[in-house]
């Protein structure tokens, strides 16, 4: 399956030989303009405002995705700007997998997905913490 998506001049390919991940929310390849500025974003995990930490994996995966697009806004960018994405879970599971996909499509909406490498881990900085999501953007030229 080839799938090319053009946003903000990235690229985001399935080339043929492949299979197609997009189910699991993510392209194979990002393909980033000549000249293009870059902006990374921490980790984000997810933890609210004030600190507070849900004991629910889908609510930390929905809270943390609110949360990067707090910091892609703050660095000027969209999520439609999103090349690529490291992503960490605790106790990794297909059933994990799905929701992590599940509430990335919501954040993200329809098409291809960012490039994306999943590593599951044994813990994260926080007690009780099981996600957290890190994105390089290509932001447009200023």
């Amino acid at each position: 399956m080839s799938e090319q998506t053009e946003r903000s001049g990235l690229r985001l390919i399935n080339p043929p030989g492949l299979y197609d991940p997009s189910p699991n929310g993510y392209s194979h390849v990002a393909l980033l303009p000549a000249g293009a500025r870059l902006a990374f974003i921490a980790g984000q995990g997810g933890e609210t405002a004030d600190g507070s930490l849900s004991a629910d994996f889908r609510h930390q995966v929905r809270q943390a995705l609110r949360n990067l697009c707090v910091a892609i806004e703050a660095a000027g960018g969209s999520p439609a700007q999103i090349a690529k994405l490291g992503v960490l879970i605790v106790e990794h599971s297909e059933a994990r997998l799905h929701v992590f996909g599940e509430e990335l499509a919501r954040a993200l909406g329809p098409g291809p997905k960012p490039a994306c490498t999943l590593i599951p881990v044994p813990r994260l900085a926080l007690d009780g913490m099981l996600f957290e999501i890190e994105a390089v953007l290509v932001l447009t030229a200023e």
